[in-house]
């Protein structure tokens, strides 16, 4: 039986994830970051990307924003603003995002518009590449 630990995934509309892990492969801010039971404790930064779920031996990926996690001897809390299982992101939807944010990008803006307009771009490929690796997965 392999090792688990307590997850929770939390956003402010729901609780997205609650249960035993196997392991957790999160975005830092400083690159991916593995986390398996009797993982150090620490609160890190996450940043906008992917969460990876090993559970009962199989691994699940989700698209996230940003957000913290904090480790702790008896588990991990993740707080970020979003998070989407492939089949829930609307294709469609992150496609026009990400037209969006590239032509906010290409635009003469303050510095603050520019970021904000990097963190859309970000988001909507996070998305788009959560349902393209979820879809060649089922394959």
């Amino acid at each position: 039986m392999p090792s688990e630990f307590y997850a929770e995934i939390i956003t402010p509309e729901k609780k997205f994830l609650h249960g035993n892990v196997e392991m957790l492969i999160v975005d830092g801010i400083d690159g991916e970051m593995g986390i398996m039971k009797g993982h150090i404790p620490m609160i890190t930064p996450l940043s906008i990307g992917s969460i990876k779920i090993k559970q009962k031996g199989a691994w699940r990926e989700a698209a996230t924003s940003e957000g913290f996690m904090e480790i702790k001897k008896d588990g991990v809390m993740i707080l970020t603003q979003s998070v989407e299982w492939p089949e829930e992101i609307d294709i469609n939807r992150a496609l026009a995002a990400k037209e969006r944010a590239e032509e906010q990008l290409r635009q003469k803006y303050s510095m603050q518009e520019y970021m904000q307009s990097k963190a859309s771009l970000a988001r909507a490929l996070v998305r788009l590449r959560v349902v393209n690796r979820g879809q060649n997965l089922n394959d």
